[in-house]
């Protein structure tokens, strides 16, 4: 959760398309929102959808390599599951 500073508004500029503020416009007529509640929303979206990317990219990667790790060592008759956790563990 945000704390109470980090909440507080900045003021920035940026440039952004025609077409797009027409679209964003058109928007905000339609749903009564200002510019700014609409612009914000978007980069949260954005930024948490790239955070999601991000994770999910980390787990499969993760979950590709614990499949390596277990099929290694599944081919070796003397190996238990603790063997493996402790192995995980350790690397």
């Amino acid at each position: 959760m945000h704390n109470l500073s980090s909440l507080e508004k900045q003021q920035v500029g940026l440039r952004v398309p025609k077409y797009l503020l027409d679209e964003i416009d058109e928007f905000t007529n339609k749903f009564s929102v200002n510019r700014s509640e609409v612009i914000i929303e978007a980069i949260k979206s954005y930024v948490e959808e790239q955070k999601a990317n991000i994770f999910y990219s980390e787990f499969d990667e993760a979950c590709i390599e614990l499949n390596k790790t277990i099929t290694k060592k599944s081919s070796k008759d003397n190996d238990t599951l603790e063997d493996l956790i402790n192995e995980l563990e350790n690397n």
